[in-house]
Order: C-alpha cells, then structure tokens, then sequence
C-alpha cells in the first residue's frame, strides 16, 4: 500500500555539528513570540526556511537556500538513507524516561481518496495555501510529517536500536526533550523498512496542512509534465514514521481561543444553559482536575469568570443525523457542534475559514490572552485517545481542525529533502525488494 523511499538528505554542514541545537526550531505553531523572536535573530537557524518572513516569503527562503547550498551552509549527503529519530522524555512526576522510536523517509504524496494516508482531522485554509507557495518556490522540506503505522509486531525496532547506538546528532531541544538522530545506509537494511511499510496504510498524525501542500503540487506539477513517470521528486515527501502500537505515543490536548465576538459573556452562559450544565468555578486553576474524568466536559474562561460545562447527556441525540456516529461521542466534535455552531453560531462548514477562532496547546499561554484581553475567552480542552483518532482514521471522516497534538513535536532542522529533480535523483531501484 504505502511506498517509502530512503532520502538523500541535505544536512548542516559538519562544522555546526557541535552546536546543531541553535540551527534546530519547533514548528511554527507551537513556538511561543519569544522563542521566535530569538530563533529569527540567528541568520543560519531552519526558520527561515520553514516559516520565512517579509512581504514575500516564499521567494525570500528561495533565495536563501540558494545561497546557503552555495555557501555550504548546508550539503547534501551522497548516497540515500533511513534516518533514525528517537526522542527522549519525561512528564512531571514521571520517574523514567519515555522515548518515541520512529524513523523519517521519502513517502508517496498519496491523494486523500486513494485511502493509503489517512487523515484525521480538517486543515485551515491559510495555513496550507502558505505551504503551497512555500514548496512551489524552493522545492525543499525543512521538517517532516508526522504518520503512524501499524505493527504489533514491532519488526523495525532491532534496526533502529542497532542505529540508535552510533548518532549523527544528539542534542536537548526546546521542549527539554532529548533528540538523537542516526542514520541507516545499508542497502539491506533498508528493504526491510521498504518492506515492511509497503502493506501499511499511514495515518497522519501531525503536519495536515504540509501534505494537503504536497499533495496539491505534485498535481499541479504532474499536470505540467507531459512525460510524467510518477518518479519524479516532486511525487515524493519527508515523513517521520512511528509505530502506533508503542506504549510510548502520547496525545496531548489543544484549547480554543475566540476574539472579536460580539456576544457578550451573560448571552454566551444563557445560551449555553440550553445545551450544556453550566457551573461557574471559584479558581481557574480546577479546570482541568474537573473536566479530566468528565465525558463531553469543557472549561470556559472569560476576563473575569471561569466555568465547568458539561453537555447535556440528552442532547447527544440531536446530533444532524449527517454526523456519523463514530464521530458523535468525541469531544471536540460536540464542543465544535454544540457550542461553537449552535450557541456561537458559527457553522462546522465555516470553522476552518473563521479569522474568531485560535488554537493554543500551552495552557498557561492560553489563560493569560484571555487575561490580557487578546482573546475574547477561551475553551479549555482534554486530550482525546489514540483508539479515537484511529477508529475516525479508519472510518474516512475527519474531527475538527487541531484536534491532536502528538508529544513531543518533532524538529525543523536536523535534516532537509528536496524534491527538485536534479537532487533527488537516484538509482532507487537498488533499493526496492
């Protein structure tokens, strides 16, 4: 099903290896204004690839990456691989360390309907046209997917962890998580990870809005080739792969931020107490104590006031009957339907386009916008299952947009595919069982 490719990866020069940790960045939406602010301020750091700035941002990282490639800023490793990514963590009051085992590969830019990468969940609009232009102006990924993949059996790990041993970098990033990264050259070796993915459908776990930008160019671009093979680079994009089966995936939640709306926080709670059990809280800091063990429960913040709100367990049947069921018992969905669409009133087909709603996956950031007034109010979330975002994976529905936040994140960065024809070109034939 799912056709992998190793990459023939561009790098950071060996002489930033020592500090490659200042060249890294997080991806844009999880970065805080400070962070950015000092990442920008580094003329070699990968933002300026990923998220470049200036009235034309796209052309800007062209030029850029011409100049890096000419400089030697970055070069392009000479042979293809599988690149090993492990990262390593802790939660508060965690005693030992997690770590996420995956590896990062070229893969198929698969349409949605050919039902090979699953989506589970709706991009913005925005966010993916950005993509669009970025990709058609340098032909270049400074940070991969996110997709999962299915093996109880765990066939891959021996070979990562044999890797694992001798890394190319190894550094603590950002999040205090530690990011090692190796790399796996043999010809061999390589069939078995071709292998094994080759009967596997890939679930998307995190960069929507890259694949929905790679999928639209490699149309576009095939559409423009007369003697289209389905070769080319530009079929092709950077995926970290991780196993869906670990015990070591986490799921972390996703609030939402709402500014400029005209109702005011009395009309919001009378409108509320339709749908929704309403209870104004004392602290703010109990939201999530009272929500964690509570189905189809949220926190509503506003300036002055913070509130616990449950659906009413009865109004789960008024659902639109359009709404498939296995959709209808997840949180996010009966908080965009119930409240964001009927006491909002702002439509489920329109949510994705509307410039009132934000996402923030800090929580302390989250209360203090509301607090400083940058945000009209908030609506505090929980994670949802693993089990969920796979069964809505399966079913070839969607949830809402930012429904899941995989911890941790990976890096921009550590290491680069170009999908313009002269660099990706390769005898991948080799490699193909």
């Amino acid at each position: 099903m799912a056709e992998i490719l190793p990459i023939k990866a561009w790098r950071y020069h060996e002489r930033f290896a020592a500090n490659i940790e200042e060249y890294t960045s997080p991806l844009f939406d999880v970065v805080s204004p400070k962070q950015r602010q000092v990442l920008y301020g580094n003329p070699y750091n990968s933002i300026h690839l990923s998220v470049p700035l200036g009235e034309n941002p796209a052309q800007r990282a062209q030029l850029l990456l011409e100049e890096w490639k000419q400089n030697e800023i970055i070069r392009q490793d000479k042979i293809p691989g599988i690149y090993v990514y492990y990262q390593y963590f802790k939660f508060p009051g965690q005693e030992e360390e997690s770590v996420r085992k995956g590896f990062i590969a070229q893969i198929r830019a698969y349409d949605w309907e050919e039902g090979v990468v699953l989506r589970h969940e709706n991009t913005i609009a925005k966010a993916v046209n950005d993509r669009i232009e970025l990709l058609r102006a340098t032909q270049f990924q400074s940070s991969p997917t996110h997709g999962l993949y299915e093996d109880p059996l765990h066939l891959l790990e021996p070979y990562m962890d044999a890797a694992i041993e001798d890394p190319i970098y190894e550094l603590e990033d950002y999040q205090g998580v530690r990011e090692v990264l190796a790399v796996i050259q043999d010809v061999r070796l390589i069939k078995k990870f071709i292998e094994v993915i080759a009967n596997k459908k890939i679930i998307l776990a995190d960069g929507h809005h890259r694949f929905e930008g790679a999928i639209t160019y490699k149309k576009e671009m095939e559409s423009l080739n007369p003697l289209h093979t389905g070769k080319e680079g530009y079929n092709y994009h950077m995926m970290y792969f991780t196993n869906a089966l670990s015990k070591n995936l986490r799921i972390l939640p996703t609030h939402r931020l709402f500014k400029d709306i005209t109702l005011k926080e009395e009309e919001i709670i009378s409108r509320l107490e339709n749908w929704f059990v309403v209870r104004r809280l004392n602290e703010v800091d109990e939201i999530m104590e009272l929500i964690l063990q509570r189905k189809w429960a949220f926190g509503l913040v506003f300036p002055e006031n913070a509130y616990k709100i449950s659906l009413i367990p009865e109004r789960i049947k008024e659902f639109d009957e359009q709404v498939p069921e296995v959709l209808r018992t997840v949180d996010l969905v009966v908080l965009h339907y119930f409240f964001i669409d009927k006491v909002l009133e702002i439509p489920m087909t329109e949510q994705r386009f509307s410039e009132h709603i934000d996402y923030e996956r800090n929580l302390h950031r989250c209360l203090q916008k509301v607090e400083t007034g940058n945000a009209s109010f908030a609506v505090i979330t929980k994670d949802i299952s693993m089990n969920q975002v796979l069964d809505v994976c399966k079913s070839g529905y969607t949830m809402p947009q930012k429904s899941t936040y995989f911890y941790p994140k990976t890096l921009s960065g550590l290491l680069f595919a170009s999908i313009e024809e002269s660099e990706f070109k390769f005898p991948y034939e080799a490699f193909l069982p």
